[in-house]
């Protein structure tokens, strides 16, 4: 099992798989519409409120044929459940690619919330505390109490807090995408340090 195929079996994809365990070919549709947010509404795929999603498109992410992809909104419009919820899927902006072009750095944190409850709101009061200010928080809890989660900090984040966090009970792991060199020789038992090297100042 890959890891897009762990995330998807124990996040929000598990709430409704039930509807299509024995569709396998219309699952692979659904995970598309779900990876990338795409809403389901009046028989078409949209992007956001308005922008139209080809078919041919959503059959060439999913490695299906269109006929599968009709048959799967069809299907999803049929039930009044999944018909709500997925006209309610909208994307999400994430700026974890662009931090380090920004001059930030992003936090990865693997966290296992069977062991602390409290392992989030741990990390974040431990950055409160050392003044960097977050931009972003994007993440989710997968199967058996796991979750990940990205955490881009407008700034430099001090490698005592990366130590702190690190030693808060349920925290799995710890990524580090920076765009300050000296930070990969950063030792840390829970940690790996992503040099992300800041381009040049973008031009009209």
């Amino acid at each position: 099992m890959t890891q897009d195929e762990r995330e998807f079996s124990g996040t929000t994809f598990a709430i409704i798989s039930g509807y299509f365990d024995n569709f396998p070919a219309r699952k692979k549709v659904v995970e598309v519409l779900l990876k990338y947010g795409l809403s389901v509404r009046n028989g078409k795929v949209y992007l956001g409120d308005s922008i139209e999603v080809p078919i041919s498109a959503i059959a060439k992410a999913a490695r299906v044929n269109r006929r599968i992809v009709y048959m799967t909104i069809e299907y999803i419009e049929k039930m009044q459940s999944l018909r709500i919820f997925f006209s309610k899927l909208r994307p999400t902006l994430s700026l974890v690619e662009l931090a380090p072009f920004m001059g930030w750095e992003v936090l990865e944190i693997e966290e296992l919330s069977e062991v602390n409850r409290c392992v989030f709101s741990d990390v974040l009061k431990a950055i409160f505390e050392s003044n960097c200010q977050i931009r972003q928080v994007i993440g989710e809890k997968y199967e058996m109490g796991f979750g990940r989660y990205y955490i881009v900090l407008e700034g430099r984040i001090n490698p005592d807090v990366i130590q702190k966090i690190g030693n808060i009970p349920g925290v799995l792991r710890i990524t580090l995408r920076t765009p300050e060199k000296d930070k990969t020789k950063l030792v840390c038992t829970y940690c790996e340090v992503k040099y992300c090297p800041r381009m040049g100042h973008v031009h009209d």
